[in-house]
Formats: C-alpha cells, structure tokens, sequence
C-alpha cells in the first residue's frame, strides 16, 4: 500500500526557516520524481519544487528560488524542502506529490500547514 506523509510545518515568523519532509513507501516498481506544490488560501495550487530520483535534477518555482533547496535521501523516498528567508506570501498548506512514471500516477501526501506570521 502506497503511503505519503508529510511533517514539517508550523508557524514561524518572516526571515525564518522550516524544514519540510516527506516519507513515502509501498512503491513496487519505483519514483521517477517528488515534488512540493502549495496551496495558499483563496489562490490555485503551485509547484514549488521538483526533484527526481536518477540524476537529482531540480527545479523550483520563481517565487521561492534562492530561498528554498529541496533534496532527497539516495535510496529511500524521502525528499525535503528547506525553506529560509520565509515570507507571509509562503502561508499555505504544502503538499508531496509522488509520480511513478513521466505520465503518473500521481500519490498525494495529506499536506502541512506552514504559516509564516509576526
């Protein structure tokens, strides 16, 4: 049985950093990438950033680049998002995201809340 968990999250304040991971198990034939979206209040969800399991290659969505790293364990489906610099603007529920192949399927975590408030 396919499983994500998510941990990380809380409630910091502007200029802080958090450190956001995500285990996932019952994978029969593998990742091809884990990835972090968020979804703030009233707005669409978005990816964040993306890693993949053979050759570590990353990407990051505009708005966190330079402030947030992600990477994972070599061997284990566990991927991390580190954030710094936080800003209000990164409030949201931050969800894995795990896809077997290019095309899918798609496992999703249940999501943790981030706030970053004064």
């Amino acid at each position: 049985q396919v499983q994500v968990v998510e941990s990380g999250g809380g409630l910091v304040q502007p200029g802080g950093s958090l450190r956001l991971s995500c285990a996932a198990s019952g994978f029969t034939f593998g990742v091809y990438d884990m990835t972090w979206y968020r979804r703030a209040p009233g707005k669409e969800r978005e990816l964040v950033a993306s890693i993949t399991t053979v050759g570590s290659s990353t990407r990051y969505a505009d708005s966190v680049k330079g402030r947030f790293t992600i990477s994972r364990d070599n061997g284990k489906y566990t991927v991390y998002l580190q954030m710094d610099s936080l800003k209000p603007e990164d409030t949201a529920v931050y969800y894995c995201n795990i896809r077997t192949t290019v095309l899918g399927p798609n496992y999703w975590g249940q999501g943790t809340q981030v706030t970053v408030s004064s």
